[in-house]
């Protein structure tokens, strides 16, 4: 059933309402992704591993390509308003925040969807996604590089075991420009021209204050998808088998977390290991493996511990050292 992903829509929609009260209440749609959304996860509990919750019909499809024009509406909505001199200083704050966190948490998932299908025309689709967040680059570390270094010591998106957040998010940003100028030089070059259109296409609409605010709510949407980068592979080790060679990908190379609600948000990108063991696999078909080690909650949750470095390795240190363990498993 369709139905349960279309639960991403709903965030614009709060965005705007919450724009419109003024005030503290600009950031009541942050108050919703990191407190109420890991609330209601924790009560809806997980389903079985193993078990995907619908079949690759063309209505999962169709939410992904239709997030895509709600998106650059949304986006250009706040561009406007953030432009248009109405908000306090505050008020911009929490829209920037807002924005920010909903394309990081639902944009940017979208997007990753995008980038993995065969079809040029829905990789063009991912590519626009990106370039509402200023990342386009994305694409290509992403998809040619991650994938085939992921858990290993060359991918600068895999935390390394004891690396704090604020630590690993310099390396993966530096990293993964870096990857990406060598992998694709010249589709980078191209992306470098159309950042650059795009810009120029906000500062004649809206101004100085117009790119400010773009800029910045990429910012947030950055800092979130390197956040749950994070997340995803911490502490997670490949096996070495030859100087510059690893042992294939494996369930136990990434964190999973099977929790209802936010994988619906997130079109199921927490069930992580089967995406890095089959990426071409569609989001509504992956699976949760049992060979796979869990977090102990959802994204949101996991992401706001994250933050806070001594808290994190409180929570993981034990779960790294068990699912370590995992890499003896016979082939």
């Amino acid at each position: 059933m369709a139905l349960p992903f279309c639960l991403a829509f709903a965030f614009p929609p709060l965005v705007v309402w919450s724009a419109g009260q003024g005030g503290l209440w600009t950031l009541f749609p942050i108050g919703v992704i990191f407190g109420v959304l890991p609330i209601v996860d924790l009560a809806a509990g997980t389903p079985h591993p193993g078990e995907p919750e619908a079949d690759d019909a063309a209505a999962f499809r169709a939410i992904t390509w239709l997030w895509v024009p709600v998106h650059a509406a949304f986006t250009a909505w706040a561009t406007r308003l953030a432009a248009s001199g109405a908000l306090s200083g505050m008020e911009r704050v929490g829209l920037i925040a807002s924005v920010g966190a909903v394309a990081g948490a639902v944009g940017i998932t979208f997007a990753h969807e995008l980038i993995h299908r065969s079809p040029r025309f829905e990789r063009l689709l991912g590519d626009v996604l990106l370039a509402l967040v200023t990342y386009p680059h994305f694409a290509v570390e992403h998809v040619f590089g991650h994938h085939r270094r992921v858990a290993t010591p060359d991918d600068p998106a895999t935390s390394r075991l004891g690396e704090g957040f604020w630590g690993f998010l310099p390396r993966a940003l530096a990293g993964s420009l870096r990857h990406a100028w060598k992998l694709r030089p010249d589709r980078m070059r191209m992306y470098a021209v159309s950042t650059t259109l795009l810009y120029a296409s906000v500062w004649s609409a809206w101004g100085a204050a117009g790119v400010g605010f773009f800029l910045a709510q990429s910012a947030v949407a950055v800092l979130l998808l390197e956040a749950i980068n994070y997340v995803e592979h911490y502490g997670l080790v490949r096996r070495q088998l030859s100087p510059g060679s690893y042992e294939p990908v494996r369930p136990w190379h990434s964190w999973d977390s099977g929790h209802r609600v936010s994988n619906w948000v997130l079109i199921n990108l927490a069930r992580h290991a089967d995406h890095h063991c089959s990426a071409a696999r569609p989001f509504a078909t992956l699976r949760l493996l049992p060979e796979a080690p869990r977090l102990p909650a959802g994204y949101g949750t996991m992401v706001v511990i994250a933050l806070v470095p001594a808290a994190w390795r409180r929570v993981m240190a034990p779960r790294v050292a068990a699912a370590r363990l995992l890499r003896r498993r016979p082939e």
